[in-house]
């Protein structure tokens, strides 16, 4: 069976992608510098295993931070993409800049300790102070 692809891309339609293959996790993170760089109290990732997207209209821009790097539509400003060059094996989309981000409940919340006091929990799902544990590559 072929690998599944799952298209998504940025508010203003300049930048699109496609990623191929199931995802390996996903999670809310509560982490300071997810909070800034999206103007959000919690963000959704989904992780893909690394290489497994393909720009397929624009081409978006990137930031470095904290040896990491975020990709986002330099138009609308859209957060699409995450990676951690010390986590080669894994691509980390923005769950909502996904075309159907309902088919990637969070299974877990990461960086409690960063959590906002006024920032509710997720009921049900395992959270965590720091990162999520990773799955095997």
């Amino acid at each position: 069976m072929a690998d599944p692809i799952h298209a998504g891309g940025c508010l203003c339609g300049a930048v699109r992608y496609e990623v191929r293959g199931p995802a390996l996790q996903t999670t809310l993170c509560h982490c300071e510098d997810c909070r800034r760089a999206s103007g959000a109290p919690v963000v959704a990732w989904t992780f893909f295993r690394g290489g497994a997207l393909e720009w397929t209209r624009g081409e978006p821009a990137s930031i470095g931070h904290a040896e990491r790097l975020r990709w986002f539509c330099a138009g609308c400003g859209t957060p699409l993409l995450f990676v951690d060059p010390s986590l080669p094996g894994f691509t980390e989309v923005n769950t909502c800049s996904l075309d159907d981000p309902g088919r990637f409940a969070p299974a877990d919340e990461c960086w409690l300790a960063d959590r906002l006091g006024w920032m509710a929990r997720s009921g049900g799902i395992p959270g965590y102070e720091h990162a999520s544990p990773l799955p095997e590559e």
